[in-house]
């Protein structure tokens, strides 16, 4: 688990070094707000459309070996993608012809980095019984909170030597983390009855379909921020765009440093459910939502990213635990995949939404993934469905 724990930092790292500097580089690309949405949906949508195969997949050739392609597919991504900005920058070719590069570097980059989340979670629950799988997955939250503490904060340290520069530390590191893993972690051993044939995944979705979509509908709302808030704090306290970067990374690391906290403290240590972990994270990420439609300086923009931080910290690793505890040992892998789809639909939508309401208005986004939020939080505590999953986790926590 800390190889895994460590591989999985590495790989979110390397992402989370651009949410400072997407904006501001789009800007100085001439790349309006809804091509920088653009981009990021296309990356999302590979995520979506390929995450149930490559989880699958990971049943079928072995958790490292599909793990390994997602972390280098993840490096052959972004140096397509840097190599794309640095021709749009020297400006060699036209705005059209530069939008269409980044869009194929990242529908590359996504189509195989997909791999890479869907199968350390399956991986995670190999090395987890059943009894600590919500453990297990708050530990992969909180590689994920750390990576957002730490990425943000080098983005917009690079981000002095150019707004490129943490595209080009992204490319290096996945090939490090890609030597490092191929070294180092080893193949999961297995039970008997992980290694049965999966059912299809229509049969598995159709038992875990009201948990996919309150991780979809809580994936949309957390995206809508972070495609839009390093806008928001250039045009709401009028910096430059390097400055951009550095203010956005600050925010970012308040966000990373409680979610961190949340995830690998409070989720790990109480006994609660699953499903109450998400009841309990939605309201917290709504009044984080609020708060930050409001913020019109620094202090109350940090102090809305903690909250949020706070809320996501529960809500995640309670969706991705609720979701494995569903399946049995033989569809980790396939229902991995489920989770990380029903994910990435949410990003799929976020940036492209959270981009076009933010030139309309600039509040828009905010109230948007609030509503999506409230209406998430109505279906956990209104659904049948819900209520009959949180007294199933109930009963197995108190046995």
């Amino acid at each position: 688990m800390p190889l895994l724990f460590f591989t999985l930092f590495n790989s979110i790292l390397g992402l989370s070094v651009l949410f400072p500097i997407l904006g501001p580089l789009g800007r100085e690309l001439h790349l309006g707000e809804t091509q920088v949405g653009a981009i990021s949906t296309a990356y999302a949508l590979m995520q979506m459309l390929l995450s149930p195969w490559w989880g699958r997949k990971s049943e079928a050739l072995g958790r490292k070996k599909i793990l390994l392609v997602g972390i280098f597919g993840f490096g052959l991504g972004f140096a397509l993608l840097g190599t794309a900005a640095e021709i749009g920058r020297r400006g060699l070719v036209s705005n059209g012809v530069l939008f269409a590069m980044m869009l194929t570097a990242r529908l590359l980059g996504g189509a195989f980095s997909s791999a890479m989340l869907p199968t350390a979670q399956a991986f995670a629950a190999d090395l987890s019984g059943r009894e600590r799988r919500t453990q297990a997955m708050a530990m992969i939250g909180a590689a994920f909170g750390l990576a957002i503490i730490f990425g943000p904060a080098i983005g917009a340290g690079l981000s002095y030597f150019g707004l490129l520069a943490p595209i080009w530390f992204s490319t290096a590191f996945a090939i490090v983390n890609g030597v490092l893993a191929a070294r180092l972690l080893r193949e999961p051993v297995r039970s008997a009855a992980s290694l049965i044939p999966p059912p299809r995944l229509r049969e598995t979705a159709t038992r875990v379909w009201p948990l996919l979509l309150v991780g979809a509908v809580s994936t949309a709302a957390s995206v809508l921020m972070e495609q839009t808030v390093a806008f928001l704090v250039e045009d709401r306290l009028h910096l430059q765009h390097e400055q951009t970067a550095r203010h956005v990374g600050m925010a970012l690391v308040a966000y990373g440093v409680v979610a961190v906290a949340v995830q690998g403290g409070l989720a790990r240590r109480v006994r609660w459910a699953p499903t109450t972990l998400v009841r309990t994270g939605l309201p917290i990420t709504l009044l984080g939502l609020l708060v930050l439609m409001g913020a019109f300086s620094m202090p109350s923009i940090v102090a809305s990213m903690a909250l949020l931080g706070f809320g996501q910290g529960l809500v995640l690793p309670g969706v991705t635990s609720a979701i494995s505890l569903a399946a049995e040992d033989h569809e980790q892998g396939a229902v991995a995949g489920l989770s990380n789809s029903a994910q990435g639909l949410g990003r799929l939508i976020g940036p492209l939404l959270g981009t076009s309401l933010y030139e309309l208005r600039q509040e828009l986004p905010y109230a948007t993934a609030a509503g999506l939020v409230a209406l998430s939080l109505l279906f956990v505590v209104g659904s049948p469905q819900m209520r009959a999953l949180a007294r199933r986790h109930r009963q197995a926590a108190l046995t």
